[in-house]
């Protein structure tokens, strides 16, 4: 099942369940990623996004409630922060389980094998490699610092 499908019959049943907060969230990961169909029309084929181009939507979309309730907390606003971190757990439930600190060391370590890299020269193959593999399950910027040192080695 698509994640587009996943999203309709999710939708429907929050409709029957009549919960507001979850089908305005689902509402709003569709529209998402329609527009990111849309916007990519030329380049799509079967005006259908990949997985991996789902889960980027959805990594955006993630990573902007975490920016939104970052900054509701230092301006003291419990109610947003309250609504913002049910959109947040919503938002995950559509993304695969995040790699553990293990898991990612182990990936970065086979990807540097992978490319042959052997110094920080090589670090712009390595992250070339390695980003379709993390896409939606790790952030950019840990996997940037688990290279930069594993390359410094």
């Amino acid at each position: 099942m698509s994640l587009m499908d996943q999203l309709m019959a999710d939708m429907k049943e929050a409709m029957k369940a009549k919960d507001k907060e979850r089908l305005a969230t689902i509402r709003m990961l569709k529209s998402a990623l329609m527009y990111a169909t849309i916007k990519d029309e030329g380049k799509l084929s079967d005006n259908e996004l990949t997985h991996e181009q789902e889960l980027a939507v959805l990594g955006k979309e993630k990573k902007q409630r975490e920016e939104s309730l970052a900054d509701f907390k230092k301006a003291g606003r419990d109610d947003l922060v309250a609504a913002t971190e049910k959109e947040l757990a919503i938002v995950e439930s559509y993304m695969p389980k995040p790699f553990t600190e293990e898991e990612l060391t182990k990936l970065v370590d086979e990807t540097i094998a992978e490319v042959g890299a052997s110094s920080k020269a090589d670090f712009g193959k390595v992250m070339k490699a390695i980003v379709p593999k993390i896409t939606g399950r790790a952030d950019g910027k840990e996997v940037s610092k688990l290279v930069g040192a594993a390359l410094s080695k």
